[in-house]
């Protein structure tokens, strides 16, 4: 670790040829699959909310308290699953926690008041977290740096193309009084499949296996360091500590939770209707995301060092534009609130191509699980339940279009004028971080010729 922060390192030396890892597409496509199911059973309460509400007489800061609770029961969770991880196997992890957070989706459906149902969402909510770091640490060490934004772009932009299509599928079980409780079941049962179904298809490479520095090595020589020092270290990495900071001013991060209630409380459209906003953000999402990984490959060639930072920036800016427009202007009718959501997936769908690969290119591959669970279900998770927790009672008094100027717009701002910082920080982050893997392979070179 301690040449990955070696003041003396240099600007990133020129990509090393990419290394082809078997059963890649494979794994990426099981993962797509499950993920995006995990991510519809998570998002399941915001979605049928005001349906859930007027079946169990709660109101926004009810909703708030279940997704800030979630959120911070996932903080530890993260971390935790990413350590056993690495003591069994990271396809044990991703098929218990789809099983478990499947399980308690179903029983979440025969909840009878507040406290049944908070108590199992977030049971459900640090079950499958899990998955969300590990998975990303092994699609990771699928792909090399080369490809890796074109692997993310596939994933997210699958995983969110096909949740904004269930999205009015669930907005339907609405349209009864109870049919929220059947949504939440089916969401279930389909959870409990997809561990299955990751169980039978999941071939993990091992750790580093993408790296070109790792090639012809064999066996892999590379563990996880799961230490409590080991984690700590990461944040001697000056671009992961920006990339941490960033995530804390994630606010479009809210519009998931809150953008459906919004419609409905504060526009007045039903909530079958406000949920029928959700396919154009996918669609959005979808098109950002793919998109994404095209001109951040684009830019890698002509910019290494300094065009993913450019792009990441861009993203804050233009998410903060359309919430601008789509939050504190009344619109009308259902149609131009559902071109802005788009706008606003597209713009949201620009990160996963970039942010996880700037992580991946700064932190050496045993330290990328810890990396993931940190970055995804620590700070992610403390920013989501922060703005959840705040809105919902910052809404019981003021509004939500109040607090979406704040967080979606200005806050976003922010959010990219931090992200600037990269400029100063990420090239010689770059180039120390392959010096270790450099040193590594010496090692293990070494250690097989004694």
């Amino acid at each position: 670790m301690s040449a990955a922060l070696s003041p003396d390192a240099s600007a990133a030396p020129p990509v090393p040829a990419p290394t082809t890892v078997p059963h890649r597409w494979r794994n990426l496509a099981t993962l797509t699959g499950s993920t995006a199911v995990d991510s519809t059973e998570g998002g399941m309460i915001g979605t049928l909310f005001p349906t859930i509400a007027a079946s169990l007489g709660l109101n926004s800061g009810h909703l708030g308290t279940m997704t800030a609770l979630g959120k911070l029961a996932s903080a530890p969770a993260g971390p935790l699953w990413t350590w056993m991880a690495a003591r069994t196997s990271r396809k044990t992890v991703l098929v218990v926690t789809s099983l478990l957070g499947g399980a308690f989706g179903v029983a979440s459906a025969f909840s009878t008041g507040f406290v049944p149902l908070l108590v199992l969402n977030v049971l459900m909510a640090a079950s499958l977290v899990g998955a969300s770091p590990v998975g990303n640490a092994l699609i990771l060490d699928c792909f090399s740096d080369r490809d890796r934004a074109r692997a993310m772009s596939y994933f997210y932009g699958a995983i969110n193309g096909l949740t904004s299509l269930i999205g009015p599928l669930i907005g339907l079980f609405s349209l009864s009084e109870q049919g929220w409780r059947y949504g939440l079941a089916t969401m279930g049962g389909f959870a409990i499949l997809a561990g299955l179904a990751q169980w039978a298809l999941i071939k993990d490479p091992g750790i580093g296996a993408s790296e070109a520095e790792f090639a012809g090595l064999g066996a892999r020589p590379l563990t996880q360091k799961t230490s409590p020092s080991s984690v700590l270290g990461l944040f001697r990495v000056r671009s992961y500590s920006i990339m941490m900071l960033s995530r804390l001013l994630s606010g479009h991060l809210l519009i998931s939770v809150y953008g459906v209630t919004f419609l409905v409380d504060e526009r007045s459209f039903s909530n079958a209707v406000a949920a029928a906003v959700l396919l154009p953000f996918g669609i959005g999402y979808l098109a950002g995301t793919l998109g994404g990984g095209v001109v951040v490959g684009m830019l890698d060639r002509l910019a290494p060092n300094h065009g993913r930072i450019w792009y990441i920036q861009a993203a804050q800016l233009l998410f903060a534009a359309a919430a601008l427009v789509a939050t504190q202007l009344d619109l009308g009718g259902i149609a131009l609130y559902a071109v802005l959501w788009a706008l606003m997936g597209a713009a949201q769908g620009m990160n996963p191509p970039v942010n996880r690969p700037i992580v991946a290119s700064v932190i050496p591959p045993r330290l990328r699980g810890q990396a993931m669970a940190v970055f995804i279900t620590v700070f992610e998770t403390i920013g989501w339940a922060v703005f959840s927790f705040g809105a919902g009672q910052f809404a019981t008094t003021h509004s939500i279009q109040t607090v979406f100027l704040w967080v979606l717009v200005v806050l976003m701002v922010v959010n990219a004028l931090v992200l600037g910082l990269l400029h100063l920080t990420y090239p010689r982050d770059v180039a120390a971080a392959r010096a270790v893997r450099e040193q590594e392979r010496d090692a293990a070179l070494g250690a097989a010729g004694a």
